[in-house]
């Protein structure tokens, strides 16, 4: 797998013998299948967790949802202390661009989820934005939220 815009990470990777690779995820406690978004994710959970000291407890992957009688599956979502949404992430592999389309997607997840913040990575680009309570749109900011402790 390639390198990444984000700290690199001792990963537990193995090969199980059919030619796939799997890379142990410590929050969900198993082996994933080791594909390009699942690289991207497995390293923003960990610059979540290690360097901006986000809760694992708190952290909930690939989940599905309900919107519009159709299913979806979120990738990353970081929930506030009192069980809220704070910090919605959708993950691409490091070849797909981030455009329009993929910040819409998100945006449309999170019609249903309501996070403060929302985000989307390829693990080489990363856009953040952040809910503006006056005009009731979000606006990019230029880093990834901090996580409130208090």
């Amino acid at each position: 797998m390639e390198k990444l815009n984000l700290p690199a990470h001792d990963f537990r990777i193995e090969e199980a013998g059919n030619g796939k690779w799997y890379i142990f995820d410590p929050l969900r406690k198993k082996n994933l299948l080791l594909t390009p978004e699942e690289w991207v994710r497995q390293h923003l959970v960990q610059y979540m967790v290690g360097q901006l000291n986000y809760p694992k407890s708190l952290i909930a992957l690939e989940r599905g949802l309900t919107y519009n009688a159709l299913q979806k599956r979120f990738d990353i979502l970081v929930l506030n202390r009192e069980g809220g949404a704070f910090f919605l992430m959708e993950c691409k592999a490091p070849d797909v661009p981030l455009t329009q389309k993929t910040i819409e997607q998100v945006g449309v997840y999170n019609q249903k989820i309501k996070a403060t913040f929302l985000g989307i990575s390829n693990g080489r680009k990363h856009i953040c934005l952040r809910m503006d309570n006056k005009s009731g749109n979000y606006r990019q900011i230029n880093h990834f939220p901090a996580f409130l402790t208090d």
